[in-house]
């Protein structure tokens, strides 16, 4: 038998899965999202990288993003897709098993809901779920539970959508604020690739330590 890691997940559940990996421009949890990458790539997924534009093009305080484009590279072994022609194909060759977008920002969460195509990561979303296939969401927005709140109540309720848990980052300095826990990315891809939401969704502080 495969061994367990703390939260009941058996080792290389994801072996052979082919995950499409969105990120798009929360910059300061993109860091987070790193050692989840790599993660994914030591239990055997085989991962597509795609950027939104923002984080394809932009430099920041967190980083350079033809860095991170090498930095995916070397883990994935694949360039990221930053076009919609790149993407495109997902849906009409059923490329992947799983979708992921992480991080997820607030304005990439609204077009998610409204069904707005319009950057790689979105029409990669799209064009997977004309399959009936699971995409994962985790959610990075400083709005969560202020504008973005409904979205974050619709996209819940959405059929082939499944959130890794979350919670506020910074309840006091940062009220509305919502950050998923992404160590608990792969937990989320295998329970979605069952057709499963793990649970808890909704977690106080995402500071604080899973038990």
């Amino acid at each position: 038998m495969a061994p367990e890691d703390s939260l009941g997940v058996s080792s290389m559940q994801v072996l052979g899965v082919r995950i499409g990996f969105g990120f798009t421009g929360s910059h300061c949890t993109i860091p987070d999202v790193i050692p989840e990458v790599k993660r994914l790539k030591n239990e055997g997924a085989d991962l597509f990288p795609i950027f939104s534009p923002t984080v394809f093009q932009t430099d920041t305080r967190f980083g350079r993003a033809e860095d991170l484009q090498k930095t995916i590279y070397e883990i994935t072994g694949r360039r990221p897709w930053n076009s919609l022609v790149e993407v495109e194909p997902i849906g009409p060759k059923k490329l992947l098993d799983v979708m992921v977008v992480a991080p997820c920002t607030g304005t990439t969460l609204s077009r998610l809901t409204f069904g707005i195509s319009d950057t790689p990561v979105t029409l990669a979303c799209k064009a997977h779920l004309r399959n009936n296939r699971p995409v994962v969401v985790a959610i990075s927005t400083n709005d969560g539970l202020g504008a973005n709140l409904s979205n974050v109540a619709s996209m819940l309720n959405r059929k082939y959508i499944y959130f890794v848990p979350f919670g506020q980052d910074d309840p006091e300095g940062k009220p509305r604020s919502l950050v998923a826990k992404m160590e608990l990315l792969l937990q989320t891809i295998v329970c979605a690739l069952k057709g499963e939401q793990i649970q808890p969704i909704i977690f106080g502080n995402t500071k604080e330590k899973s038990n």
